[in-house]
């Protein structure tokens, strides 16, 4: 799955709701952003619009296999391509990374997780949007979430 593909989805009828139920989990979880630097990893964009305005820094890096697409329309770029193996910045760069079809696309999500940690402020928080194996979302390949690897809940939580 690419951008085009994950661009097309959020902009149908599906997506739209599947943004605005992930948001309010979101927004639950990270009330206030102000701030703060945040990293969106995968395929964020949909989501870092609850933070762009307040934050102190807000950039997407959309992995090699998926591709780029400029972000956000009509402003200057903050997207990126880049490999996720070996970000673009210094250790204990960012306050916040937000995952987003990131960990299930990845060839290898322990490396992933490991470069995430290293950019990661040592207080720094984590939020990573993952299909879950059980799922009504993973079981039809019309959703980006049933793409990829899901998890069950204890993977998640190990």
């Amino acid at each position: 799955m690419d951008v085009i593909d994950l661009r097309d989805f959020y902009s149908q009828r599906l997506g739209i709701v599947a943004r605005q139920l992930i948001n309010r989990g979101i927004r639950a979880r990270w009330p206030n952003a102000e701030g703060q630097r945040v990293l969106g990893l995968g395929y964020p964009t949909p989501y870092l619009g609850l933070f762009r305005d307040s934050c102190e820094r807000c950039i997407a890096f959309m992995p090699a296999a998926q591709g780029v697409l400029k972000w956000p329309t009509g402003r200057p770029a903050l997207a990126t391509l880049i490999d996720e193996f070996s970000m673009p910045l210094p250790d204990a760069a960012v306050d916040r990374v937000l995952l987003v079809h990131a960990l299930e696309m990845s060839d290898d999500p322990e490396r992933l997780l490991r470069e995430v940690w290293r950019v990661l402020s040592p207080s720094g928080r984590l939020i990573a949007i993952i299909p879950n194996r059980r799922g009504v979302w993973t079981r039809t390949d019309a959703t980006p979430f049933g793409h990829g690897r899901p998890y069950s809940r204890a993977q998640i939580t190990q």
